[in-house]
C-alpha cells in the first residue's frame, strides 16, 4: 500500500520504517526538512494514489486539530486519515463529523510501543467502521509484532474507542511504574539491601512481577545505578488525567491510578527516589525529556 504520513518524530519516524521495511511505500511529511519526504502537506497529498490514506502522528489537542482541518480541505470523498496520535477519545467524534461532511473517511488509532515499536513492533487499538479498519488491515498487520493479530491488534469498536482504550491503557501504564517506584524507593533505604539493582534484575524470569517495564527499569539502573542525572519531576501527558475523570463520569473507582496521578503533582514539588524511577522509566520506553539533577 501506499500512505501519507504527517509527523515524523520518536514514534511516526519509525512507523514510516517499519512500514518501508514491510513493502509498503509512505510518503512523509513533517516541520523538519531533514527527515520530510515532502516539502508541504499539499505536496505529500498530490503523491498519494487515490483514495488517498493519510496517517497523523502529531501531538494531541490543537496540533491535531490544525492538521486534520488542513487535511480536510485537501482530500476528497472517499480518502481516508488515520489519527495515530494520543488524541482525547472525545475529538475523535468531532472529528470524523467534520471530516464525513465531505466524504472523507475517519479512523482513531491508539499506539503503544514507544522507541522500541521499529523492531518489536507497535500495540494497536482501533475504532472506526468494520470496513476502513479491513481496508487498512495490511498496514496495521505490518506495523504489530510478529505472530496472532490478537495479541497485538483490536478493532476496539466505533470511532473514539481506539482512543478510549488506549487512555486507559496509559493509566495502567501511571499505576505499574508507580508501584515499580515505590517498590524501588524501600529497597533503596533499607540498610540490609545490598544489591538493589541486582534484586530488580533477579525478578526478570519466573517471578509473577516480570514484565517489559521491569526489563526496562533495569536498563534504567544500568545506565544510571544511583539515577543520579535523573530529577524527581515527572510529566503527565494527558491520558492519566483523562482516565481519572472518565473513572469518576462513569462512577468506576480507580484509587490505583488516581494515586499514581497525584503522585506525578507532587513530584513537582519533591525529591522522591521512587519519582526518579518513573521518571527514568518513561524515558526508557517512550524517550520522553527528563529533568537533568
Amino acid at each position: 500500500m501506499h500512505i501519507g504520513m504527517i509527523g515524523l518524530g520518536k514514534m511516526g519516524g519509525n512507523m514510516r520504517e517499519r512500514l518501508r521495511r514491510a513493502g509498503h511505500t509512505v510518503t512523509g511529511y513533517d516541520r523538519s526538512p531533514d527527515v520530510s519526504d515532502a516539502a508541504s502537506v499539499q505536496e505529500m497529498v498530490a503523491a498519494l494514489p487515490t483514495p488517498r490514506i493519510v496517517w497523523v502522528m502529531v501531538p494531541a489537542g490543537a496540533i491535531t486539530d490544525s492538521v486534520v482541518g488542513e487535511l480536510g480541505g485537501l482530500l476528497e470523498a472517499g480518502d481516508l486519515i488515520i489519527d495515530g496520535g494520543n488524541s482525547r477519545f472525545t475529538d475523535d467524534a468531532r472529528h470524523a463529523a467534520e471530516l464525513g461532511a465531505k466524504g472523507v473517511r475517519f479512523v482513531d488509532c491508539g499506539v503503544s510501543g514507544g522507541v522500541w515499536g521499529l523492531e518489536n513492533g507497535y500495540g494497536l487499538m482501533a475504532g472506526g467502521s468494520a470496513e476502513d479498519i479491513a481496508e487498512l488491515m495490511p498496514i496495521f498487520d505490518s506495523l504489530r509484532p510478529e505472530g496472532e493479530r490478537a495479541d497485538s491488534f483490536v478493532h476496539v469498536g466505533e470511532v473514539g474507542a481506539g482512543h478510549y482504550a488506549k487512555m486507559v491503557h496509559n493509566g495502567i501504564e501511571y499505576g505499574l511504574m508507580q508501584a515499580y517506584a515505590e517498590g524501588y524507593e524501600l529497597l533503596e533505604h533499607k540498610d540490609i539491601i545490598k544489591d538493589v539493582p541486582g534484586t530488580f534484575k533477579a525478578w526478570q524470569k519466573g517471578t509473577v512481577v516480570r514484565s517489559w517495564l521491569l526489563d526496562l527499569l533495569v536498563n534504567a539502573l544500568d545506565e544510571d545505578p544511583e539515577l543520579a542525572q535523573v530529577a524527581p519531576w515527572v510529566e503527565d501527558s494527558g491520558e492519566g488525567r483523562w482516565t481519572v475523570e472518565e473513572a469518576i463520569a462513569e462512577a468506576v473507582p480507580m484509587p490505583v491510578i488516581t494515586s499514581a496521578l497525584f503522585a506525578r503533582f507532587a513530584s513537582r514539588d519533591d525529591a522522591s527516589p521512587q519519582l526518579k524511577m518513573v521518571s527514568a522509566l518513561r524515558h526508557q520506553f517512550g524517550g520522553h525529556a527528563v529533568k537533568k539533577a
